[in-house]
């Protein structure tokens, strides 16, 4: 009954009035007018004609896609079985017994021609093809095509088996190309097995009779299924046209819906049958109000007694919620078949005034608490201004707009001068005024912004055409703003701390009313939780800046020339502030290279300071060119120290336990990589053909735990391989943990072409967001190593006498590198080198030339007693050699090892470095 009157058949007597006929034989039905034909049962203007005909429709879409999908299933399942059976006859005919055999003999195609033949008849196939390594067609089917060229089997070549559909000469094919294995698992050639596609086509050919017949039975068998629906419909619906039907239910919710009085219809058992929208919106009635008891409607007490009671009632006022109903019920005996209950409402409420107001109070409320809650969730002052705007707009005005001082935006303390400020937000959708970005001058001194300045309280302007002050500062651009309909402005002045930061300006325009006083307190109090918001940012800003400026400075910029490694680096900070991560590169004697990647935990300006501390000490401690282990273990006993004036002084300072470090030395002569680290995740490996690993490296605590020793990790790298070394923030985020970060870092490196910059590059893109939560130092060197042309080495025995003879080697050896201009000066620091050596050293001697960007002289002992420079004095005998190597050479120094020391020394090509003449003099006066 719901949606749909019904008249009664009742025989009763009709209403007084007269509008009630007393013709019992009237039926319910649609009224027809006079002269008009009745139409067709089945016709095309009947609702059951034209539901038979779109039914009919889309059973003919249904069938024909279902044949279609079959024709095509067809299809499909031919090229599969060509693509099997292709296969098999390939890999039969590649791995049988003397198919590899064959290519190395003298003529191939006279052993594979007549199996290529017998193997392509037996396996139902429409080719068969053997082809050599350089593509050539050795044997096929069709003997025309031997000794021409195949296409498209460089994949079997390099050992890859693959089946395709082949478009191109001698024909179109679903093929098989399988690779021909020697015993040593050598490709020596390929053999490729193929259906034609025009063959293909007989499969499809015997279904389509089988496909059509079954779409013809199953269209007949739902059209007949339809043809029985829509019989039935045409007896329920009368013959009327869908026409017909919609216009006799819009009258009745045109009735029923659209009077601005609520009706609900009852049954006798007590349930809702109907109810208007009016009616819905009065008593506030649930979505499933419907066929439910009217005591489960939640409405008020004696609303609900008067409605289960069933009795008559004209206008009983009856409250509804915060509403005051007028309420009047008759019963529906005699109009309608089943006895019930139809009662009115109309609202009387004669507060509805004064409800507004408080309504008006509570969305100002609500307001400022959202305020609260949305404005300042970033520490940046651009974003807490577009907050503001977006908080009050469309809420307490159509158009906010935000200015700011320039000062505040850069993170700088506000200064006195007001008049000029910069845009920094602006919401609302009609919005004629400057945008973001652009300056704003104050230059009339009585604008309703400069008073807003000068007094420090809120300015209200209910009518901006009659504010001339307003209007004088900029005479058209306010002759747009008024054309576009703002008529109202609130602007009130941004202070914290007793200082001005800058200006919100609250618009109101067309279809909302002017500003009142009420307005001007909310806009002010808006604009005092914004402006403590921004201060914070502001500070927060400076604070960002600084710490930023010094990490900046803490951090390489430029790094040093070497000639071991090709390197790139990246360095992202955090968004929510600096942190401790930091890297660096460091050239080593030897031509050796030092990498160093580590993190500090935390942020911030200590971060910072701990970061740059810790790198200085490593760059100190490299200079005594230490293994790895013990110059964590030197960095580790400085970050101890470092802590212990901190918990003396009672936790006042902040302690430095939580650095991690990497440390790797790279050696190009044999590519001789050594590892140390302390709490820091593992670097990635990628070999020169792309493959990644993580290797399997001695962990060690991180830096200042201390009682635990340091361990060294060591790789044997070939040319071209690249270390990528990380900071954890890279791989480790919170939306995945580490070892998900890890697959993605292996996924993106794992590309032999890339260059270290490029693979810089990969990384930032892939995996960090546009903000991420921590900072991230990345390092990627890709590996060179020396010519084994340019080093040279001789074992020395320990003997004074074999001085000489290793001289003259070497010399020997300049003379092949053309560096005779250098010849003196290396034979001179050779010769006082190995004399030391063999005096005061122990065996065995080893004496090494490196030849690079400058030449170095090694000479190793297993001695670790380490020669020291001094001035002799002029009685001594001796005491002048290491002067004489520190005067002829650019550089020299000792490094320990596992068995012994090395001494080297390094000069620069292009001719010997000139000694001081008269300290030379000075010390061979004797």
């Amino acid at each position: 009954m719901i949606g749909r009157s019904r008249r009664s058949r009742s025989k009763a007597a009709a209403p007084q009035g007269g509008r009630r006929s007393a013709d019992p034989s009237r039926r319910p039905g649609p009224r027809r007018s006079p002269g008009r034909r009745a139409p067709v049962p089945w016709g095309p203007g009947t609702l059951a004609g034209q539901v038979l005909l779109l039914q009919v429709i889309v059973v003919l879409v249904l069938v024909a896609a279902a044949a279609t999908a079959l024709v095509l299933q067809g299809r499909y399942d031919g090229e599969n079985d060509a693509r099997k059976r292709s296969l098999a006859a390939a890999e039969a005919f590649a791995h049988a017994p003397g198919t590899a055999l064959a290519f190395k003999a003298p003529d191939p195609t006279k052993l594979l021609q007549t199996p290529v033949m017998q193997a392509q008849a037996g396996a139902g196939i429409d080719f068969i093809s053997v082809i050599d390594v350089h593509g050539v067609r050795l044997a096929d089917t069709q003997p025309r095509l031997i000794g021409t060229k195949a296409t498209d089997v460089s994949r079997a070549i390099a050992g890859e088996t693959f089946t395709d559909t082949f478009r191109g000469k001698p024909a179109d094919a679903v093929r098989a190309v399988v690779p021909v294995m020697d015993a040593s698992r050598r490709v020596v050639g390929v053999v490729t097995a193929g259906i034609q596609v025009v063959n293909l086509g007989h499969l499809l050919d015997q279904q389509v009779p089988m496909v059509l017949g079954s779409a013809a039975l199953a269209l007949a068998l739902a059209t007949a299924g339809t043809a029985l629906v829509s019989r039935r419909l045409r007896r329920q619906t009368h013959g009327l046209g869908p026409a017909e039907m919609t216009r006799m239910y819009e009258h009745h919710d045109a009735v029923l819906h659209a009077v601005r009085e609520g009706v609900l219809i009852v049954g006798a058992d007590g349930r809702l049958l109907l109810a208007n929208d009016e009616a819905r919106r009065l008593l506030d009635l649930p979505a499933d109000a419907d066929q439910r008891h009217v005591t489960q409607l939640g409405l008020a007490p004696e609303l609900t007694r008067v409605l289960v009671a069933g009795e008559v009632v004209s206008d009983e006022v009856c409250p509804a919620g915060d509403r005051l109903l007028a309420v009047n019920t008759r019963r529906t005996a005699p109009y309608a078949d089943a006895p019930g209950l139809v009662a009115s409402f109309r609202d009387t409420t004669e507060l509805r005034a004064l409800s507004g107001r408080a309504e008006v109070a509570r969305e100002r409320l609500t307001l400022l608490y959202e305020a609260g809650v949305r404005i300042g969730t970033t520490l940046d002052v651009r974003r807490t201004a577009d907050e503001l705007a977006q908080v009050a707009v469309d809420r307490l005005a159509d158009v906010v707009t935000v200015e700011l001082l320039e000062a505040v935006l850069h993170g700088e303390e506000p200064t006195g001068a007001m008049h000029r400020m910069r845009r920094t937000a602006l919401r609302g959708s009609r919005n004629p005024l400057q945008p973001v970005g652009d300056l704003i001058r104050f230059v009339v001194a009585d604008t309703p912004m400069v008073a807003a300045l000068r007094r420090g309280k809120a300015v209200r302007v209910p009518d901006l055409r009659a504010a001339e002050d307003w209007r004088a500062q900029d005479p058209q651009g306010a002759r747009q703003v008024l054309a576009a309909g703002i008529h109202s402005l609130i602007a009130v002045p941004l202070r914290a701390r007793g200082v001005v930061l800058g200006m919100v300006n609250f618009w109101r325009g067309a279809g909302s009313p002017r500003f009142e006083e009420e307005d001007v307190a909310v806009a002010e109090e808006l604009g005092a939780r914004a402006a403590v918001a921004i201060d914070n940012a502001r500070r927060y800003s400076r604070e960002h800046a600084m710490a930023v400026t010094l990490q900046r400075s803490l951090l390489p910029r430029d790094l040093p020339e070497q000639d071991a490694l090709e390197v790139a680096w990246r360095y992202r900070p955090a968004q929510s502030g600096v942190g401790g991560d930091w890297f660096d590169v460091i050239p080593l004697p030897g031509f050796r290279t030092a990498l160093v990647v580590g993190d500090v935990v935390g942020h911030g300006l200590h971060a910072a300071v701990t970061m740059g501390r810790l790198r200085t000490a490593v760059l100190n401690f490299s200079s005594l060119d230490l293994p790895p282990d013990e110059l964590l273990g030197h960095l580790d006993e400085m970050v101890a120290r470092l802590d212990t004036p901190a918990e003396g002084a009672g936790g006042e300072g902040s302690l430095v336990t939580g650095a991690t470090c990497l440390y790797v030395i790279y050696d190009p002569v044999g590519g001789h990589c050594t590892f140390s680290r302390a709490g820091h995740v593992t670097p990635a490996v990628v070999d020169p053909v792309g493959r990644v690993v993580f290797p399997d490296l001695p962990l060690s605590p991180p830096l200042g735990v201390g009682g635990h020793p340091f361990e060294t990790g060591e790789l044997v790298l070939p040319e071209g391989s690249r270390l990528v070394l990380f900071t954890d923030g890279l791989v480790e985020d919170r939306r995945r943990d580490i070892d998900e970060g890890l697959a993605m870092l292996a996924t993106a490196v794992a590309h032999p072409d890339q260059t270290p910059e490029d693979t810089c590059r990969a990384l930032m893109e892939t995996m960090l967001p546009e903000h991420p939560s921590d900072d991230v130092a990345l390092l990627v060197a890709r590996t060179r190593l020396l010519d084994p042309s340019r080093v040279a080495v001789w074992d020395v025995p320990f003997d004074v006498s074999a001085v000489s003879r290793v001289r003259t080697r070497v010399s020997r050896r300049l003379s092949e590198w053309e560096l005779e201009e250098s010849a003196f000066a290396t034979e001179l620091i050779l010769s006082e080198l190995l004399t030391n050596a063999i005096r005061y050293g122990a065996p065995p001697v080893r004496v090494r030339i490196l030849l690079g960007s400058t030449l170095v002289c090694e000479v190793s002992d297993g001695s670790n007693t380490s020669p020291r420079l001094r001035r002799a004095a002029t009685t001594d005998e001796g005491g002048r050699g290491l002067f004489l190597v520190s005067q002829f050479a650019d550089r020299w120094g000792t490094r320990y090892v596992a068995n012994g020391k090395v001494i080297w020394a390094e000069q620069s090509l292009g001719g010997a470095r000139q000694p001081d003449a008269s300290m030379l003099l000075d010390q061979m006066a004797w």
